[in-house]
């Protein structure tokens, strides 16, 4: 896992000064302290809004606003229109989600990035005792692939597209039936034996799964054999990375599809409001990991400017150039 960055009392006076050097060089306006920021995060017990709250808590703080909030919502795509219409300041989300309204006419040059937040990994997950060992073993059942609004309905969509279990394309009784179930939701559906397999995207270890593993034995699928197909049909969104062993009880170790996690604002956010984000993300990274996922999650700066075709807003840019010389 890569380090975080050391930050001396000393780096940390210098990189305020030359944020301030910066702040003219840019052109913003005075620096008003924003009254209230808000991070849209994801659902109770979810990665999403554990990440958008260790960040609001930080923003307010550290003096960077008034008062911050983070909202409890059905993840990334509810998170992007909230930012968009301007229900939200900040939102974390899939950059596969990120992408389609970034790249849009409709909301050209709106949606940018603050930095890579974290790798999120998706989780194929079915009973310890269930007869399913791959992907195409789903043909004909029933999945839970995660709320209304969520960024996991969407690369869940497109994987199984990706192994011809659509419904549009897969040979009559082989397309997996798709069911809109939240984190918890889809936990309980799993133990009832309401539906085969539970697909949702987050940190590892996401601490509700990891909790109902304790009694429910549970198994994840590997996905990396399905990520050239998704990334043929859908985008190079798409990575092989490791779930390690036992972060799910005593589940073995698994690769799978991992996605990057983005933190987002609207392109007339003010600049010095991005710029102190970033700071804050890069100096403090080691208070923006939730204590259950430290063990495989990082921000650097290295890391945080891999935004996966997003564009980066002005001010982020420029800061991360500044901090990296």
């Amino acid at each position: 896992m890569p380090e975080f960055p050391v930050i001396t009392r000393r780096n940390a006076l210098k990189a305020a000064v030359t944020f301030g050097v910066l702040a003219s060089t840019i052109g913003c306006s005075p620096e008003e302290k924003p009254k209230e920021l808000t991070v849209a995060g994801g659902e109770s017990g979810g990665f999403y809004l554990e990440f958008a709250t260790l960040l609001a808590d930080l923003l307010q703080r550290e003096r960077i606003t008034d008062k911050a909030r983070a909202l409890t919502t059905g993840g990334s795509l509810e998170n992007i229109q909230r930012v968009l219409s301007g229900d939200a300041t900040f939102a974390v989300a899939l950059a596969d989600a990120a992408a389609q309204p970034a790249a849009s006419s409709h909301s050209e040059g709106r949606l940018m990035a603050l930095g890579k937040v974290y790798q999120n990994y998706v989780h194929c997950i079915v009973r310890e005792d269930s007869p399913i060992r791959t992907f195409a073993d789903l043909a004909g059942k029933t999945a839970g692939v995660g709320e209304v609004g969520s960024g996991t309905t969407l690369t869940a969509g497109r994987i199984v597209a990706a192994a011809g279990l659509a419904p549009q394309s897969a040979t009559p009784g082989r397309a997996l039936k798709q069911v809109n179930l939240g984190l918890n939701q889809a936990i309980a559906a799993l133990a009832d034996g309401s539906i085969d397999v539970m697909i949702q995207s987050g940190g590892v270890p996401t601490a509700p799964i990891a909790a109902a593993a304790q009694d429910l034995r549970v198994r994840l699928l590997d996905l990396s054999e399905l990520i050239p197909a998704t990334r043929a049909q859908s985008g190079f969104f798409y990575d092989r990375v490791l779930i390690p062993a036992n972060s799910y009880a005593n589940a073995p170790a698994v690769w799978t599809v991992g996605v990057a996690n983005l933190l987002l604002c609207r392109s007339d956010l003010a600049d010095h409001v991005v710029r102190q984000t970033v700071e804050l993300m890069v100096g403090n990274a080691q208070d923006l990991v939730p204590k259950s996922s430290a063990g495989v999650q990082f921000l650097s700066p290295e890391t945080l400017i891999n935004t996966a075709g997003v564009p980066l807003h002005p001010a982020a840019e420029a800061a991360y150039r500044t901090l990296h010389g």
